[in-house]
């Protein structure tokens, strides 16, 4: 599944390394001036980095906030920091000095920042003075967003929630056992007794917030933001301040658990009226089969698609208002549809796809602020690096005929940008870049969308190093390019990772990287646990393929995995591994091991019982183990549906559906043959531990060598610090165990 990874703002700071003393305050977490006796990355290394998460330039785009992440090992808490630099990257200043938690940081004004403290709205001069409190809720606020008028402000907050789950008894307040009633009674790591609202608040003098809310939904049993990790980028107000766009699934139970359907609603501040931008009013669902995918039925037949039934979610307005753009997929229960830039024309109810020319997804976007060219920035991946475009919407011709969308490519980098913030009046963008070989760091982004075909199309300056003192310490891995031609005659590119002060006359231990998803991409991207930098630092070759399914190939590339978990992309692994041992000298074919999480955990299990003596161990990190078990245990019914086609009870079930039952990992546990190491979270309602544990077991009762580590306060991640410490011991001497 999806593992919208890049969504986490936690980082780590360790208070002992092995190369010395980390010293910090017991109230205070924060950056601290480390030595390093060599120059090898560990995990206490990669933990004390600083991680960089929402930031935003002032309207004049002299200054900018952001916000920066430490964590304490020996605590096993995290602090979040606020700073202000000037737009150059100069006089960085921290403006969060005590030990609580700030985040959240926008610009009211060029002078005022608004933040998040404590669960409520906070206001303080660009220099960190003059704090004020601006909400009084009692804690209870979990995002905002202020109107460009700053007459008023929509804050975020859960509400109780009781239609699926019962409400305790009130004579029984000490009771722990839930009456459920009905599908999606949990979702990601919690059970689901509340959920998020908006509320509108009105304010005063442009400070004082009101204790007056509205609402946006009074009365609907209906989350906004959505589960599970949509946050206050799902909403968005029009420049003129009179209305909300905001992104909903109206569904709960089982229509929920097996819909990936969501709209985006326009809500009129006077009226209270909210209308439905993708959808014709009475529009009315077609009957959909809960226990098949929804790939052949009525919902997604072609005279249907016209009103939005996929995901559709983060809107935003064009400057002068009259737009509305947003991303969205184009088919009903397929989570990783192609994301399309659709643009809704509010005078003429016209909506645009502006991005059918780019064969993959657009994962963030923002307006110019130049209304003329109705121009969009936005970031996507191809050939397995994540970069910056545009594109105009179509313009109309005298004869009513419009121009294609043309997308034109702005950065060509070995590297994948992140999120997307307009500056300077427009001409600049401030984002995120980060690779195998650098974890984020903030970058001013110039566009050029007017060059010459031999001038650079956007400039970009480096304006943080927020990890420098550490990076400097290290020795970096080296990262190349290969292809080579898959088993069905298409040509895949795989990654190749080598390790610090590499010696091609000698031969490595080799790993092979299983993604998940089952369709995200291998890109360049920076993880604070499957960190390529980190296993290369301890003395490992990675071969990181991308395979069939993932994004970044074009479209059919992508979906020749679902309904085929076991066909083709496992023979695209092989390939790729069997290229890297017969023809990379340094790679000892004879120490390679198969390691990966989520969808890669099950193509660890699947690849045990099927690789032909090529590994010496194996990782699997909540991964799928028996798919019949797991089509009814996860929360997200959707996914399930659309991957193997039908329930496994089904008597007419597909082919294809035949087909994954009965290659299931499980089925083929009689033919394991060497050491495994399962790690699964208890928390991980997407992929139920229970999944880890009977690979464990299995292996086990047959006798094979094997290890468990179970978390019984983790979901599909690792986010404590010391968990995260104990996932890499655990992990490298797995390796070490087997492979030297």
């Amino acid at each position: 599944m999806k593992d919208m990874i890049r969504l986490l703002t936690t980082v780590a700071i360790v208070l002992l390394l092995s190369s010395g003393n980390i010293q910090a305050q017991d109230d205070v977490i924060g950056k601290q001036n480390i030595k390093l006796s060599g120059d090898r990355m560990t995990p206490e290394a990669l933990w004390a980095m600083g991680r960089i998460s929402g930031y935003e330039a002032s309207p004049d785009g002299q200054k900018i906030v952001y916000q920066v992440g430490y964590y304490s090992v020996k605590h096993n808490k995290s602090h979040q920091v606020l700073y202000v630099m000037n737009a150059d990257g100069s006089s960085q200043q921290k403006l969060t000095t005590d030990a609580k938690s700030e985040t959240d940081a926008n610009w009211l004004d060029k002078e005022t920042i608004a933040f998040l403290r404590e669960g409520e709205i906070w206001t303080m001069n660009a220099d960190g003075t003059n704090r004020k409190q601006l909400s009084k809720t009692k804690g209870e606020v979990e995002g905002f967003l202020f109107s460009p008028d700053r007459q008023k402000v929509v804050i975020l907050k859960s509400i109780p929630y009781h239609d699926i789950i019962a409400e305790r008894p009130s004579d029984l307040p000490k009771s722990t056992g839930r009456v459920v009633n009905d599908l999606m009674y949990r979702h990601w790591d919690h059970y689901v007794e509340s959920i998020q609202h908006p509320f509108l608040c009105t304010v005063s003098d442009g400070f004082t917030i009101g204790t007056d809310q509205i609402d946006l939904l009074e009365g609907e049993p209906y989350e906004c933001p959505m589960e599970p990790f949509g946050g206050i980028e799902q909403l968005a107000w029009s420049p003129d301040s009179k209305s909300i766009a905001y992104t909903c699934r109206k569904k709960t139970g089982l229509s929920y658990s097996i819909s990936t359907d969501s709209d985006i609603y326009l809500y009129n501040i006077g009226t209270r009226a909210t209308r439905n931008l993708c959808k014709p009013e009475g529009y009315v669902e077609p009957a959909i089969e809960p226990s098949k995918t929804m790939k052949y039925q009525a919902v997604n037949a072609p005279e249907n698609l016209k009103n939005n039934v996929g995901y559709d979610q983060n809107p935003q307005f064009s400057p002068d208002g009259r737009y509305v753009a947003w991303l969205s997929m184009e088919r009903n229960g397929y989570e990783a549809d192609r994301q399309r830039l659709c643009c809704y024309d509010l005078q003429s109810g016209e909506k645009q796809y502006l991005t059918e020319s780019f064969d993959s997804n657009v994962d963030d976007f923002c307006w110019s602020d130049n209304t003329k060219d109705a121009l969009i920035y936005f970031i996507g991946v191809w050939h397995a690096t994540e970069n910056l475009y545009s594109v105009a919407l179509e313009k109309t011709k005298a004869k009513g005929q419009k121009s294609a969308a043309k997308v034109t490519q702005l950065t060509n980098d070995c590297a994948d940008w992140g999120s997307l913030k307009l500056m300077n009046n427009g001409k600049q963008l401030l984002m995120e870049r980060h690779s195998y070989t650098e974890p984020a760091d903030l970058y001013v982004v110039t566009p050029n969308t007017k060059a010459k075909s031999q001038q650079p199309k956007a400039l970009s300056q480096q304006i943080t190093h927020e990890n420098k003192h550490i990076l400097d310490q290290l020795a970096k891995p080296t990262v190349e390019e290969r292809w080579v031609k898959t088993t069905d005659g298409n040509q895949m590119l795989y990654w190749v990772i080598l390790p610090p002060h590499f010696d091609a006359t000698k031969k490595y231990p080799t790993l092979l990287f299983c993604e998940g998803g089952p369709q995200s991409p291998v890109s360049q991207f920076w993880s604070y646990r499957w960190n390529f930098f980190i296993m290369a630092s301890q003395g490992y070759v990675i071969v990181a393929p991308n395979r069939h399914g993932l994004p970044g190939f074009g479209q059919e590339w992508l979906e020749e995995i679902s309904g085929d978990w076991t066909g083709q992309c496992m023979d695209d692994y092989l390939t790729a591994i069997d290229d890297a041992a017969q023809n990379l000298p340094y790679v000892d074919k004879d120490k390679m091991a198969a390691v990966g999480a989520s969808f890669g955990g099950f193509s660890v299990y699947y690849l045990a019982g099927h690789h032909d003596k090529r590994f010496k161990c194996f990782i699997a990190h909540d991964g799928a183990f028996n798919l019949e078990a797991m089509y009814t245990e996860t929360e997200e019914n959707w996914f399930s549906n659309w991957e193997y086609d039908d329930a496994y009870w089904n008597k007419d079930r597909t082919k294809n559906a035949d087909k994954t039952y009965k290659h299931s990992p499980h089925l083929f546990v009689d033919k394991w043959d060497a050491p495994i190491l399962c790690i699964h979270g208890e928390k991980d309602y997407r992929i139920n531990a229970t999944q880890g544990m009977s690979a464990f077991n299995a292996a086990r009762m047959r006798g094979i060598e094997a290890q468990l580590l179970i978390f019984p306060d983790e979901n599909h991640w690792v986010l404590k610090p010391q968990n995260g410490i104990l996932w890499q011991r655990t992990y490298f001497n797995w390796l070490d165990r087997w492979l030297h």
